[in-house]
C-alpha cells in the first residue's frame, strides 16, 4: 500500500467570502420556519395528499401560511391542482410536486389571488422548462418548430404573469389577464381550472 493511502485526506477550509454567503444566507432564513413538503401515495384511484411533518396540524397552518390560504378549502384545493400538474401518468411526481410548492411559498402570496397566479406561474414554468428539454433533443424541422413556437408562448406568459403580479401588488390596474396558453405536441400547460382526466380523484389527507 503506498504510502499516499495512508495519509488522511486534508479537510477543506472554506473561504472567507464562502464563510459570509453561508452565513448571509442563514441569517435571511433566520426567521423563517422551513416549509413542510408533501407527499402523496396512490390508493386505488385515489391520490392522498398529505403534509410530512411531525405534527400535522402544525405542517398545514405551516402551509396556509405560506401560501396565503384563508382556508382550509382553498389550501385543499390548491394542492390538489400542483398535485395534476405534477402528474406523469397516474402517479405524481412529489419532486416536481414540491417544487411547485417553494415556488409559491417564495413568492409569498399576500392573498389567494396572488395564491392562485404564483401556482399558474409555478405550472408554466415546469412546462417551458420540458419544452427546453424537448427543443434540444429535436430530431427534424417540424420538432423543432413546434416546440419553439410551444416554449416561446409560455415564456412570454410567463412574463406576463410576472408583470400582472408587479402591478397587482403596486395597486395599479387590479384586473389580472393570463393569457390563454394551448399546447400541442403532447405537452401539459396548467394555467387554469384542472382536469384529472383518467387519473383518478385526489384527495388532502386529514390533518387530525
Amino acid at each position: 500500500m503506498s504510502k499516499s493511502a495512508d495519509t488522511p485526506a486534508k479537510r477543506y477550509e472554506p473561504t472567507d467570502a464562502e464563510l459570509r454567503t453561508i452565513k448571509a444566507y442563514v441569517d435571511r432564513l433566520a426567521d423563517q420556519p422551513p416549509l413542510p413538503t408533501v407527499k402523496t401515495k396512490l390508493d386505488g384511484s385515489v391520490c392522498r395528499i398529505s403534509v410530512d411533518h411531525p405534527d400535522h396540524r402544525i405542517g398545514y397552518r405551516l402551509l396556509q401560511s405560506a401560501t396565503g390560504a384563508s382556508s382550509s378549502e382553498f389550501l385543499d384545493g390548491l394542492l390538489i391542482q400542483m398535485s395534476s400538474a405534477a402528474s406523469h401518468g397516474a402517479e405524481t411526481n412529489d419532486t416536481d410536486l414540491n417544487f411547485m410548492l417553494s415556488v409559491v411559498a417564495d413568492i409569498e402570496p399576500r392573498d389567494q389571488l396572488e395564491a392562485m397566479l404564483a401556482t399558474q406561474m409555478a405550472a408554466v414554468h415546469m412546462t417551458t422548462m420540458a419544452f427546453a428539454q424537448r427543443l434540444a433533443r429535436v430530431e427534424n424541422i417540424p420538432q423543432q418548430d413546434s416546440a419553439e413556437k410551444a416554449f416561446n408562448k409560455l415564456a412570454r406568459t410567463f412574463a406576463t404573469q410576472m408583470e400582472a403580479l408587479k402591478k397587482y401588488r403596486t395597486g395599479g390596474e387590479q384586473k389580472m389577464t393570463v393569457e390563454h396558453v394551448t399546447v400541442n405536441d403532447g405537452g401539459q400547460a396548467i394555467v387554469g381550472n384542472v382536469s384529472n382526466g383518467g387519473r383518478g380523484r385526489k384527495k388532502v389527507e386529514p390533518t387530525s
